[in-house]
């Protein structure tokens, strides 16, 4: 079994009888005989390129195909570089929270939503807690009114076990 190679084939690899011949300063040559376009590769001291094989005829470039190479990769890392993973940063409260401490987690979370991530709002109730969800509910929807203008609600509030669950994301 052949050995198949990723990316474009080339020159001899090439196996249709004529291309859409592109030379290395852009002009269209037109439907043209594959040896008469390998020719004229060799002749221009470049390689034919086949730039898009599922046309009819398939369309072959002149051009360096190491330069060609290297200019993907190079495309392709930026394309890595800017891509941002979004993450899911956990915020967890009390049903019981002070102002202050209400405001710090408001500030971080402000921050995370300025970085793109997602947050999740765990409010947990231990002991006797449990007998008043309606006051970890009330801090929820406290919490969506504050960052309503920053984000929305991807998942509403609901309870897990023995804590409330809600998930924001930036706007």
């Amino acid at each position: 079994m052949p050995v198949t190679k990723d990316g474009p084939r080339i020159n001899e690899d090439i196996r249709v009888k004529e291309v859409q011949l592109i030379d290395q300063t852009g002009h269209n040559h037109g439907p043209t005989d594959i040896q008469k376009a390998i020719a004229l590769a060799q002749e221009a001291g470049l390689d034919l390129v086949e730039i898009a094989p599922n046309s009819v005829p398939p369309v072959a470039k002149l051009l360096d195909y190491g330069k060609y190479k290297y200019q993907a990769q190079k495309k392709a890392a930026e394309a890595r570089k800017k891509q941002k993973v979004v993450e899911i940063k956990e915020i967890k409260v009390r049903p019981m929270i002070d102002d202050h401490d209400y405001d710090v987690k408001m500030r971080a979370m402000e921050r995370f939503f300025e970085e793109g991530d997602k947050v999740k709002i765990t409010c947990r109730f231990r002991g006797r807690e449990m007998a008043h969800q309606e006051l970890g509910a009330k801090l929820l929807n406290r919490i969506r009114d504050d960052v309503t203008k920053i984000a929305k609600v991807e998942q509403d509030a609901k309870f897990e076990g023995r804590q409330m669950v809600m998930i924001l994301a930036p706007r």
